[in-house]
């Protein structure tokens, strides 16, 4: 059950005072306009470095590129997205590879530093602890509903804003208030995201009513409009999850599995610091942000859903 090799980045100790915190991610593309696609695409690469509690330094691009049927002009267009959102982040571009590929892709891999004593992992929750969740679930069903061109405006526009949007004031505010724990949501969604967080003395209990859900996803969620990752995600982590109340629908279960791009933080913080976190990160414009659970000193190893 001890899980100590799935933090999101890689922590090497440089100095006493110094770590150097690396990752890499890329995607293919979920949205139709370039420029965004080159702002979430670097916003979830970014995220893994603030997940740790670190301040991003230096990145490279990588870019696989279809130049045969895609135009000079998409290609600057992702880059500039990309790199708008890595001069937000404080960020500077050493350099990059490229090559060629008939499936877009785009991503970074990101250096950053930490002092080796603050690094934030992801298994370190402690019993009492509660947990914040920093953006909405339903990025998964409403890009895959806009591949299919079923995605109202609406729910696209929301999606885009949250992926689009750095986690790097959730982090610096978590990272300030001092926290037990801390990783995002992306790829195993937020169950399994979540179930990442327990270790050998905790399980979690979830309240579903305090989750954020992004409004529109729940209509598309009717129409299982989910990505191949949701449902496995929901095959994979079922195991470790018991639903409490047997009055959530099977859609909106299906919603805490769903696959997420650039998603939120997770944020385990002791009690006493809970609602002095949130009201701060509220504050700074993440006024979405929700304590959705609390740790607890049970063997069972889970997450109980209620």
């Amino acid at each position: 059950m001890d899980r100590t090799d799935n933090d999101d980045s890689g922590v090497y100790k440089i100095t006493d005072d110094i770590a150097i915190v690396q990752t890499v991610d890329f995607i293919t593309p979920v949205v139709d306009d370039p420029y965004i696609y080159g702002q979430i695409a670097a916003a979830n690469s970014l995220s893994d470095i603030y997940a740790m509690g670190a301040k991003v330094n230096t990145i490279l691009n990588i870019v696989a590129y279809d130049n045969c049927h895609l135009t000079k002009q998409i290609l600057h267009d992702i880059l500039h997205g990309g790199m708008d959102k890595i001069r937000e982040a404080g960020g500077v571009v050493l350099g990059g590879h490229t090559i060629e590929d008939i499936e877009m892709k785009y991503g970074l891999s990101v250096t950053g530093t930490v002092h080796p004593g603050k690094v934030l992992r992801n298994n370190t929750i402690k019993a009492g602890d509660r947990i914040i969740l920093t953006k909405p679930l339903g990025m998964g069903v409403i890009t895959t509903s806009l591949k299919a061109e079923m995605a109202p405006k609406s729910a696209v526009d929301k999606a885009i804003f949250h992926m689009s949007s750095l986690n790097k004031t959730a982090s610096e505010l978590a990272v300030e208030i001092g926290v037990s724990a801390m990783t995002d949501v992306t790829g195993f969604g937020l169950l399994g995201h979540m179930y990442e967080m327990i270790n050998k003395q905790t399980s979690i209990e979830l309240d579903h009513a305090r989750i954020p859900i992004i409004e529109e996803a729940f209509d598309l969620a009717k129409s299982s409009l989910f990505p191949a990752g949701t449902i496995h995600n929901t095959d994979y982590y079922s195991s470790h999850v018991v639903f409490k109340n047997s009055s959530i629908e099977e859609y909106k279960r299906t919603l805490l599995f769903d696959a997420q791009t650039s998603g939120g933080l997770l944020i385990s913080v002791p009690k006493e610091k809970a609602d002095l976190l949130l009201d701060k990160i509220r504050s700074a414009g993440i006024e979405w942000a929700a304590v959705i659970a609390e740790v607890t000193d049970s063997t069972e190893h889970n997450i109980v859903v209620s």
